[in-house]
């Protein structure tokens, strides 16, 4: 018998109606003879009301008494669920975290599962019940009750989906599938019909609440198909699983990270270390960094910029004036009136092509590009906030995103369930399921550099720069653009070694045009990759690689990141030292 995980979200239990109209999809879903488990989060603004109480009471409330006050919630919806299904002729037990065997670490408030039992589920299934557990909420090892924080039930629906190797998770929510973008931002949003989980990452990862990266980190992990459904019609959804909706479209969706700040650090000392002790720096006030940028660096000096949400720039700011000491900048500089533009795509890494026309569109648009970090499947550009939306729609028709790919599926196809796995290897990658796994750590010694310094910064550079190194066919690969001084900006971008010497043709062509003040090529450099799960949640990733590389004395010239991959770019000879490194400083979550 096939068994599904049906995952209800606030909105979807918000009264009692919407309770009922729940328990019917799950009494549906058994009777069509599928095995189901439901996971249910806390009604409404249920979990806003606790926090209210705990603050009136306690400014500052302890964390452990919060997971206790906040798990009450979860507890509410499944013993009322049960009861609905009870009421309409069928058998259904509600079980709390505890209850079930979710066991986590002790880190209150967002803690991470550490192992599941099944045992308890699998005996209610058998005996005919629909089993409906608790989301967002576990036990540690000395049984005090934990939450796991955002997005913590959709982390529990898929966590379950992959300990009881379900057919699929279905996800219901007050949408009805993943839009190409925010469908509240653009009426020319499309529903597609099924996404890839790097994607989805991606798309997450820029502000798409449909899933939380969290979630689809772990369906990633453990292939559990997610089926993203709406609560209130019967609307098929979208299927996300580890193949895009086209094979021949490039670009996927757009999102726009609309509240974002930026911070310029300019000269800073061009020397091993400086990254790791910046971003260390940072990440001891437990803020998450996005977009980060770092151009070549000219007389021993280099910029270094990044982005956070809006709402921590003050905290940031504090936190790198505090390292002044030890990064010995020339200046600090911020913006708070930025936002991100982003195009994610599997194709993006098949098809060239797509940074020069993103770049075209927005020029087109006569809206100026602050920032450019690419990955194999993004491109994020920065903008000013007041351009965000003409950006997003200009980049959304640009790739005719609204517009149905002639190879996608024409409908939601169920996922074929893979053969058995073996019992003892399950049971082993679930005891640590939530922990960062690597995937590979990738030396590319074919790269070199191409750096365009004090350029003109204004709108449709980059438009120009890309198209004239793609009509003479070069391939590029890295793109990084860093805030320069006054009306300028540093332009780098990685190409092969053999195209090397066309390229700085191009570059000083384009760049005599344009007025730069200044053209490098490093002919030898290597990049290095770290790619693997869990390097958005698990913040650390990005300061593990550069102690890593600082410590072996390696000097990072250039920086880009994704959801999925942190890229660095350093001299070609400290290439196979830097490889070296990064794999002892990973051998612990290293995948062999």
């Amino acid at each position: 018998m096939s068994l599904i995980v049906q995952k209800f979200g606030g909105t979807s239990v918000a009264d009692c109606d919407k309770i009922v109209a729940a328990a019917r999809k799950a009494i549906r879903a058994q009777k069509e003879g599928h095995q189901v488990v439901m996971v249910v989060s806390a009604m409404g603004k249920n979990t806003d009301v606790l926090v209210d109480l705990a603050a009136q009471i306690n400014e500052r409330p302890p964390a452990r008494e919060m997971d206790m006050l906040l798990s009450t919630g979860e507890q509410v919806s499944v013993a009322l669920m049960a009861m609905a299904i009870h009421s309409l002729g069928a058998k259904a037990v509600s079980l709390t975290g505890a209850q079930i065997g979710i066991r986590t670490d002790s880190t209150h408030t967002k803690a991470r599962i550490i192992s599941i039992e099944t045992e308890r589920v699998k005996e209610l299934l058998a005996a005919g019940n629909i089993v409906i557990a608790a989301g967002f909420q576990g036990i540690d090892e000395n049984l005090n009750i934990t939450t796991l924080g955002r997005g913590g039930s959709d982390t529990t629906a898929v966590a379950l989906a992959a300990v009881l190797d379900a057919d699929a998770c279905e996800i219901y929510t007050d949408v009805d599938g993943v839009y190409t973008t925010d469908p509240r931002l653009l009426a020319e949003a499309r529903r597609v019909l099924q996404i890839s989980y790097d994607e989805m990452l991606e798309l997450a990862s820029l502000g798409a609440g449909v899933m939380h990266s969290r979630s689809v980190e772990f369906a990633k992990k453990f292939g559990v198909p997610i089926h993203v459904r709406s609560s209130f019609t019967d609307i098929t959804g979208t299927m996300i699983v580890d193949q895009p909706e086209s094979l021949t479209r490039p670009v996927s969706g757009a999102a726009m990270t609309k509240n974002e700040a930026r911070i310029t650090i300019e000269g800073v000392p061009d020397v091993p270390g400086i990254s790791h002790e910046l971003f260390h720096s940072i990440a001891t006030k437990a803020i998450s960094v996005d977009m980060v940028v770092q151009n070549i660096g000219a007389d021993g000096r280099a910029n270094i910029s990044f982005t956070v949400p809006r709402e921590e720039l003050d905290q940031t700011l504090e936190a790198v004036r505090n390292a002044a000491n030890i990064l010995q900048y020339a200046s600090v500089a911020h913006d708070e009136q930025v936002s991100k533009i982003s195009v994610v795509g599997l194709g993006m890494a098949e098809q060239s092509g797509v940074a020069d026309k993103m770049f075209r569109v927005l020029a087109d648009a006569n809206i100026n590009i602050q920032m450019i970090t690419t990955s194999e499947i993004k491109i994020s550009v920065l903008v000013s906030r007041e351009d965000a939306q003409r950006a997003l729609a200009a980049v959304h028709s640009g790739f005719q995103l609204d517009v149905t790919p002639s190879d996608a599926p024409e409908s939601v196809a169920a996922v074929p369930r893979e053969c058995e796995r073996d019992a003892a290897e399950v049971v082993s990658r679930l005891r640590t399921m939530e922990d960062l796994t690597i995937d590979s750590i990738v030396l590319d010694d074919s790269q070199s550099v191409i750096a365009l310094r004090r350029i003109p910064d204004h709108p449709g550079i980059a438009a120009r720069v890309f198209e004239a190194i793609a009509a003479e066919g070069i391939l590029v690969d890295m793109i990084v653009q860093n805030v320069g001084r006054g009306d300028a900006a540093n332009l780098s971008l990685t190409v092969p070694k053999e195209d090397c010497e066309q390229a700085l043709v191009v570059a000083k062509k384009i760049g005599a045009e344009l007025g730069a003040e200044e053209i490098l090529c490093k002919a030898d450099a290597a990049k290095l990759s770290v790619s693997g799960i869990g390097l958005r949640s698990h913040t650390g990733v990005g300061i593990r690689m550069f102690r890593a590389l600082s410590d072996s004395g390696i000097n990072v010239e250039l920086i880009n990141t994704s959801e999925v991959m942190v890229n660095v770019i350093v001299e070609g000879k400290q290439g196979q030292a830097g490889l070296a490194a990064l794999n002892k400083a990973f051998a612990d979550v290293l995948v062999s």
